[in-house]
């Protein structure tokens, strides 16, 4: 313990004597959370109409000035013709199309029904898919609002009256759900690439290959490379929840004491991880590349941008072992539903086998190269 607390003491002066990188270490996560947060989402909050309204009647500009109204569409063009409005698809200009037939208030008046066009330029397939939602939702509105008013004709409700409610983001803040994953995201970052860069810098100045001669145990060596960054990546999580519930109000309804024992677990895997890339790099450079594409990888296939249920069968089950998917599950689980210890107790132990598994892989790796 001696020995350790003495290595301890040295690289903690080695990291704060670089002014620099432990300004990097400290705010450039943030910066990155402050950038992310914002540009991370799907919410599609503004779509290019082009209207082609060849019914021009009372009835088809209420329609359309209830979608201006909504403040979720906005109109680049009005025409009569369906080319040019295909034209203005063609080249980006407008990114959906309305099509109002010319016996629109005719139909609606005779026969209580109505039949308008949405075209879409799908090649976002998901941005095409919410705001097709929006539309229908508008339209759905007008015509509710179109039974009720019109006369003499009376539109009859449905039978059926559906009502939804949203549990753990009632809001539909897609804030709040993006937020827990960046956090994951640096924190990953931190404790991989950090901890992988920290250890071959000491191969490239030679000071490895000292300490390795000299009776220091591996075991410490290493306890006291990983030890202040994992200290390091949970003072980064702790800023970047102040961050999250402060500047972006982001819900914190469970415990934030099991978040962090949660984080320390997953910290261990994320530095296996970091101390496995420095066993099979020589350079920095290499380190980056590896542990970047390892990073992708995973980020890629843990939830944090895309479903995972959407995703083949081969990288729903390859993603079963991925640890940032876990401690990904367990953030939103704990902060937006508030979910206990008893809740997340399956993914808390793979997320501790998996942290044992590959840090004792790594320090075994280490050993080996090291001998």
């Amino acid at each position: 313990m001696r020995t350790l607390r003495f290595l301890l003491r040295k690289e903690f002066t080695q990291i704060f004597r670089d002014k620099l990188m432990l300004r990097q270490m400290l705010l450039m996560p943030i910066i990155q959370l402050l950038i992310l947060s914002s540009a991370a989402t799907f919410e599609v909050k503004t779509a290019r109409l082009y209207l082609v309204d060849a019914d021009r009647s009372e009835t088809s500009r209420g329609l359309v000035d209830r979608f201006r109204a909504s403040g979720r569409f906005r109109t680049v063009g009005s025409t009569v013709s369906m080319e040019l409005a295909n034209n203005a698809l063609l080249s980006r200009d407008a990114g959906m199309i309305l099509q109002i037939p010319a016996d629109f208030e005719r139909d609606i008046m005779r026969t209580r029904r109505a039949a308008v066009q949405l075209i879409f330029n799908a090649e976002d397939g998901a941005a095409a898919g919410i705001t097709n939602s929006y539309a229908q939702q508008i339209i759905a509105a007008y015509g509710r609002e179109l039974g009720t008013e019109v006369r003499p004709v009376v539109i009859e409700r449905p039978p059926l009256e559906v009502r939804s409610r949203g549990w753990y983001n009632a809001e539909q803040n897609y804030r709040n759900y993006m937020i827990p994953g960046i956090l994951v995201q640096l924190v990953t970052v931190v404790g991989t690439l950090l901890t992988a860069m920290n250890i071959v810098r000491e191969k490239e100045i030679g000071t490895l290959d000292q300490l390795n001669v000299t009776p220091v145990p591996r075991s410490a060596f290493i306890a006291a490379k990983l030890i202040p960054l994992w200290t390091i990546a949970l003072v980064e999580l702790a800023l970047g929840l102040l961050v999250a519930r402060f500047l972006f109000h982001v819900p914190m309804v469970g415990s934030v004491a099991l978040v962090f024992l949660c984080a320390a677990v997953y910290l261990i895997a994320a530095l296996g991880i970091g101390l496995w890339v420095s066993t099979i790099a020589e350079t920095q450079q290499q380190a980056m590349f590896v542990t970047f594409f390892i990073v992708m990888v995973y980020l890629l296939m843990s939830g944090l941008f895309t479903p995972i249920r959407s995703m083949p069968n081969w990288a729903q089950w390859m993603a079963q072992v991925n640890p940032v998917k876990h401690f990904i599950g367990i953030m939103r689980a704990v902060l937006l539903k508030g979910a206990g210890f008893s809740d997340i107790v399956q993914p808390l132990s793979v997320l501790a086998v998996f942290g044992v598994g590959i840090l004792s892989l790594a320090v075994k790796q280490y050993a080996k190269r090291s001998g």
